[in-house]
C-alpha cells in the first residue's frame, strides 16, 4: 500500500485513512484513528511508535498535526513520551491483544516424567551451532538465499551422503537425498507418491509409532498391523494381506528395542524383490547403541526396494526439524515434485548450518557426547529397577533412548499400578499404548534420556512406593 503522498507506509496503514481526510478534520481524524488502534488493542501496551518526522512522511502529513497528535495522547494517556526515547503507546484503557496460543505438546504434569521420546534438550551445542551460524552467515552468498532446489542444497546434501555411508552404511547419491522437515514429512511424501501409484495400504509394526495411522491417512492409505516376533516384522503378514509396503524400524525397534535378526531381514528384501514393493525404513535411534555392533541400515542392502529416512530429532533437537529422506530412483521425481507443492523447500540457512556441522566434525562429536550421556543414565535406570523392583525383566537396552520393563507379577491390574503411579507423581506408559502387546503384568515403555541420573533414581523410588501403595501422594508432589 502506498501513502498519500506516494511513499510506502507497510508499517502504519492503520492510519491512512485519517491522513486522506478532508485538511480541516484531518488532525481529529488522525488522533480518533491512533485512540482507538489502542482502545482496541492493535497497536498494544510498550509498542513504539515512529518518530513524528518518520510518521508524517510515511503518512504525507505535516510534522506539526503528527506532533499536536501525539501531545493530545500523551496528556489522555494513551501514549508516554521519555525523553531521548522516543513515544510508547502507554497505559490508558484499551482491550489487551489476544496472545497467540502455544499448541507444542506440553509436558506432563508429573515429579518425573519417563515418557519415552525426548533427547536431553541441555545437550543440544549452543556454543558450537552459534559458532557454525556466525561462519554461515560470513560465507553465504547473497543468491544462495533465493529458493532452494527443494531436494534441499547440494552442500548439506554431499555432507549427509558422506555422514550417512559413513556412519549407516547406507548407498547414498547425493543427488536421491531430499531434505526434509523430519521422519514425519518424509513418510508424507513417500505416502503421497505410493497413493500415485495405486497403493492403498501400507503395513505398519505392531506394536509400533501410534502416529503412522494419522499420517498414512493424510495421503488417503490404510495401515494394516504387523505383529513382530523376537527377530522383527513377520513378513508372512505381508504376504497374506498382498501388501506392497511397509514401514520398518530395523537398526532398533519403537518400541520393543529388538534389532532385526540378519534372516528377518534378507526375508524383509526378499518380499519386496517379489512384489516389487517398498520397505520404508524409520532409522530410530540408529546412532545410539552401546553393548552391541553397529547394524547397517537395511537400505545398503537393496536401495531400490528401500526409502531410507532419519533426522537431527534426537541427536540435536526436534525443534530444529531437519531430516533426510534416501528414496529409490523410481519414485524421486514423484517425491521431489510433492516436496517442491508442499513447502518449496526448507530454509536455507538451516541448511547451510547443519551442512557445516557435520562437515567440520560437530555433528560426530555431538553423537559422541550424547552417547556417553544416554549410556550413564541407561545403567543407572537399570540398576534403580534392580533395587526398587527386583525381579524385573528388562529388555530393548542395548540401543536407543529407552527400555521395555517387565515388572515382577504383583495384585492387581495394569490399571491399577498406572493410576498409583500418577498418584505418585510419575509419569510412565505402558507398552500396550503403542499397539498389540502379548504378555501379562506390567510392561511400560521408559524413557530415560531427558532425565538426569538423579532424576532417574528418585522416579524409580517414586514408583516402587506408589505401586506400594506408601507415601502421600499429596506430600510427594508439594
Amino acid at each position: 500500500m502506498t501513502s498519500v503522498s506516494g511513499q510506502g507506509s507497510a508499517a502504519w496503514e492503520l492510519l491512512l485513512p485519517a491522513a486522506s481526510a478532508p485538511a480541516r478534520s484531518r488532525g481529529r481524524s488522525l488522533r480518533s484513528a491512533l485512540r482507538e488502534a489502542v482502545r482496541s488493542g492493535r497497536l498494544p501496551a510498550g509498542t513504539r511508535l515512529p518518530s513524528s518526522r518518520e510518521l508524517a512522511a510515511d503518512l504525507g502529513v505535516s510534522r506539526g498535526l503528527v506532533t499536536e497528535t501525539y501531545e493530545q495522547l500523551t496528556a489522555e494517556g494513551y501514549l508516554r513520551s521519555d525523553r531521548g526515547a522516543g513515544t510508547w503507546v502507554g497505559g490508558a484503557a484499551r482491550k489487551a491483544a489476544p496472545g497467540a496460543r502455544d499448541l507444542a505438546p506440553r509436558p506432563v504434569h508429573a515429579r518425573v516424567d519417563f515418557i519415552a521420546g525426548t533427547p536431553d534438550l541441555s545437550l543440544f551445542p549452543r556454543a558450537a551451532w552459534a559458532a557454525a551460524h556466525r561462519g554461515v552467515l560470513a560465507e553465504l552468498p547473497h543468491h544462495m538465499l533465493g529458493y532452494p532446489d527443494p531436494r534441499g542444497l547440494p552442500r548439506l546434501r554431499t555432507a549427509l551422503a558422506e555422514l550417512l555411508v559413513r556412519r549407516r552404511g547406507v548407498v547414498a547419491d547425493p543427488e536421491t537425498i531430499v531434505v526434509c522437515s523430519g521422519v514425519a514429512q518424509a513418510m508424507a511424501l513417500v505416502g503421497f507418491a505410493l497413493r500415485a501409484r495405486g497403493v492403498r495400504a501400507i503395513g505398519v509394526e505392531d506394536p509400533g509409532s501410534p502416529q503412522h495411522d494419522e499420517l498414512f491417512a493424510s495421503a488417503d492409505i490404510a495401515t494394516v498391523p504387523v505383529p513382530l516376533d523376537d527377530e522383527g516384522a513377520v513378513t508372512g503378514v505381508l504376504r497374506e494381506r498382498g501388501l506392497r509396503a511397509v514401514v520398518t524400524t530395523p537398526a532398533h525397534q519403537f518400541p520393543l528395542g529388538i534389532g532385526y535378526s540378519a534372516r528377518r531381514r534378507t526375508e524383509l528384501l526378499d518380499w519386496a524383490r517379489d512384489v516389487d514393493g517398498l520397505i520404508i525404513e524409520d532409522d530410530y535411534d540408529g546412532d545410539f547403541r552401546y553393548d552391541r555392533a553397529p547394524v547397517g541400515a537395511l537400505q545398503g542392502l537393496d536401495p531400490e526396494h528401500v526409502a531410507y529416512t532419519g533426522s537431527v530429532s534426537k541427536s540435536l533437537a526436534p525443534g530444529l526439524r531437519l531430516g533426510w529422506l534416501l528414496v529409490p530412483q523410481a519414485l524421486a521425481d514423484e517425491v521431489v515434485a510433492r516436496k517442491r507443492m508442499m513447502d518449496l523447500g526448507n530454509p536455507v540457512l538451516d541448511q547451510a548450518l547443519l551442512a557445516r556441522f557435520v562437515e567440520r566434525g560437530d555433528y560426530d562429536r555431538q553423537l559422541r557426547r550424547c552417547q556417553r550421556a544416554y549410556r550413564a543414565r541407561r545403567d543407572t535406570l537399570v540398576a534403580a529397577l534392580g533395587t526398587y523392583f527386583p525381579g524385573t525383566e528388562v529388555t530393548g537396552i542395548a540401543a536407543g533412548l529407552h527400555v521395555i520393563a517387565r515388572l515382577p507379577e504383583r495384585p492387581g491390574s495394569q490399571g491399577d499400578f498406572l493410576r498409583r503411579a500418577s498418584a505418585a507423581g510419575v509419569g510412565v506408559r505402558p507398552l500396550s499404548d503403542y499397539g498389540s502387546a502379548a504378555g501379562s503384568g506390567v510392561r511400560l515403555v521408559l524413557g530415560y534420556a531427558h532425565l538426569t541420573p538423579d532424576r532417574i533414581t528418585e522416579g524409580v523410588r517414586l514408583l516402587a512406593e506408589g505401586a506400594a501403595g506408601r507415601g502421600d501422594a499429596a506430600a510427594t508432589l508439594r
